[in-house]
């Protein structure tokens, strides 16, 4: 037994002698993500104490008084972490519900065009809103959507309205304005690994399909869906567990936010930026951000086990 595991090891330093220079190039990135992702994570035990801020950034650290769970007694009592929470939820299940889908069906349609020249310009113009900033974004959306906007000129032109609508300050048109502009910015670079995993497809297995009479419809249904069903799966799951962060809406709902819409456009990354940063209260807003990361892992454990067992895919 002793000589086996000797053995072992004797075999595993020779294998990382062999991979020394590929270990070499990943080391800066392990240090990357050591030093800006985990050790900040050791802040987050303010998140159990009263930080004061006038201690200085390490005495404040080590010093600030111990209040055990009191900062999270009062986010589950606070009404507003309650609306936040509820329009995390509310629009990251509705850009999952179109966003995703939407990015699987242009994938699909985007491999049926036979012309290559066309499809490459067609599949970069897509990913192009993904790089426009949302500061931008917005700027076009207040632009279109204003009370002296393209829209309402046009519909005041046309008769169908008396007076402009308030678009922009009518919390019933903010999710539409949240979903369609999210769409539109990101279907484009959320379909590129479906593109690629269509792309590694056995040529073999379509022209199998056509010589037993296969037509479009059942290419797609019978090879290319079954083909890239793991990669869906995979990404579903991560979309699933991203909806306590919002896909990164913190920009969109920042810019978007006004006095009038306020309520609908509050989420948990505004709400923790207002209480942290505005309001300078760091435990109470650390512990938001805590709850929010627990509630995400919680979704990745639980999203992957119904995979498993519906589907046999999974992420381990």
């Amino acid at each position: 037994m002793e000589s086996s595991i000797w053995n072992r090891r004797k075999i595993n330093w020779k294998n990382i002698w062999a991979q020394r220079y590929i270990m070499i190039l990943v080391l800066p990135v392990v240090l990357w993500m050591i030093i800006f992702n985990y050790l900040p994570m050791l802040g987050l035990i303010i998140a159990f104490k009263e930080y004061d801020p006038f201690l200085g950034p390490l005495k404040g650290f080590l010093e600030s008084k111990w209040v055990g769970i009191d900062n999270f007694k009062e986010m589950f009592t606070d009404k507003y972490f309650w609306q936040a929470l509820w329009n995390t939820i509310y629009y990251s299940v509705l850009n999952l519900i179109v966003g995703f889908p939407f990015a699987i069906l242009f994938a699909i349609l985007l491999n049926e065009i036979p012309n290559m020249w066309y499809k490459r310009f067609v599949q970069t113009v897509s990913y192009l809103p993904y790089f426009i900033s949302w500061v931008f974004v917005i700027g076009y959306i207040y632009i279109i959507l204003a009370d002296n906007g393209i829209v309402n000129d046009v519909l005041l032109k046309l008769h169908i309205i008396d007076k402009p609508i308030p678009f922009l300050v009518t919390p019933d048109f903010v999710p539409p304005i949240v979903v369609l502009s999210n769409l539109w910015k990101s279907f484009g670079w959320n379909a590129i690994i479906f593109i690629a995993a269509i792309t590694n497809i056995d040529p073999t297995l379509f022209e199998a399909a056509i010589v037993d009479g296969a037509g479009r419809f059942a290419r797609i249904r019978y090879v290319t869906l079954p083909s890239i069903k793991p990669t869906i799966i995979i990404l579903l799951i991560f979309n699933i567990a991203g909806i306590m962060t919002n896909y990164g809406m913190f920009e969109q709902m920042y810019l978007l936010s006004n006095g009038a819409i306020q309520d609908a456009t509050e989420i948990i990354d505004t709400y923790t930026f207002k209480i942290g940063i505005v309001l300078s209260r760091f435990s109470y807003a650390t512990a938001v951000g805590l709850f929010r990361s627990v509630a995400a892992v919680v979704l990745l454990v639980w999203a992957n086990s119904i995979s498993k067992k519906l589907t046999g895919e999974s992420l381990y």
